[in-house]
C-alpha cells in the first residue's frame, strides 16, 4: 500500500490533476501519465493490495522499486551522518549501481507472476475460489504487462525477458507440442497489436 500511495504523490508532484473534470482533459491527462513508471508500479501495487490472491511473489518488483527509494532518500538527506557513511553508504551504493539488475528482476518477478495466476487457474485451491474474480485478476495482470511491454520506461527489460521465453520455449513446443503452433502465434499476434 505504500508504494500505491508513494507512486500516487509522485505523480501528483510531477503530472498535477487535470486541466479540467471533462473527458478529453482527461484522456489527454492519462495519455501522459500512462507510460511513466510510477503510473505503471500504482496499478500494479493496487491490483494486488485489493487482490485476495495470496502471492507474496508479487512483492518482488514491489521491494526493488521500494528499496531504490528508499536508497535515494538515505543519500540525498543523509549523506553526511556518520552512521551513514559507516553502516549504509556502500549498499545504498550497490543499489545505485545496480538499478539495471533490480529493473531485470522485476520484469521476472512480474512475468513470473502473470504464469503463476494461469498455473493456479488449473489448481485445486482456485476451483474452490470465485472463477469470475479470478479471471478478472488474471485479464488485469496480462494487460499491465502488455503494458509494462509497451511503455518506454520498461520495454527494454520486459522485452529480453520475453525473448528469452521465446528462445526456451519456442523449440520445446516444435519438438514435442507441435498442435500449440497456433494457439501460440494467435497469442503472440494478440500481445503485439
Amino acid at each position: 500500500m505504500g508504494t500505491a500511495c508513494s507512486a500516487l504523490y509522485s505523480l501528483y508532484a510531477l503530472y498535477g490533476i487535470p486541466r479540467a473534470w471533462n473527458l478529453q482533459a482527461i484522456q489527454v491527462y492519462f495519455q501522459s501519465i500512462i507510460t511513466t513508471k510510477d503510473f505503471i508500479y500504482f496499478i500494479y501495487s493496487l491490483t494486488f493490495v485489493t487482490s485476495h490472491l495470496c502471492l507474496k511473489f508479487a512483492l518482488i518488483p514491489i521491494l526493488c522499486r521500494a528499496l531504490e527509494h528508499v536508497a535515494k532518500f538515505l543519500r540525498r538527506n543523509f549523506n553526511r551522518s556518520t552512521l551513514y557513511r559507516k553502516y549504509l553508504e556502500n549498499p545504498c551504493l550497490w543499489v545505485e549501481s545496480n538499478t539495471t539488475t533490480l529493473s531485470i528482476l522485476s520484469s521476472h518477478a512480474e512475468i513470473g507472476v502473470g504464469f503463476l495466476l494461469i498455473i493456479s487457474l488449473f489448481s485445486s485451491v482456485m476451483l474452490l475460489s470465485s472463477v469470475t474474480s479470478f479471471f478478472y485478476w488474471l485479464t488485469i495482470v496480462w494487460m499491465l504487462l502488455k503494458l509494462m511491454y509497451r511503455a518506454p520506461v520498461t520495454t527494454g527489460y520486459h522485452q529480453s525477458v520475453w525473448a528469452k521465453i521465446g528462445r526456451m520455449a519456442n523449440p520445446l513446443v516444435q519438438q514435442y507440442a507441435p498442435f500449440l503452433n497456433g494457439p501460440v502465434s494467435a497469442i503472440q499476434r494478440w500481445w503485439l497489436r
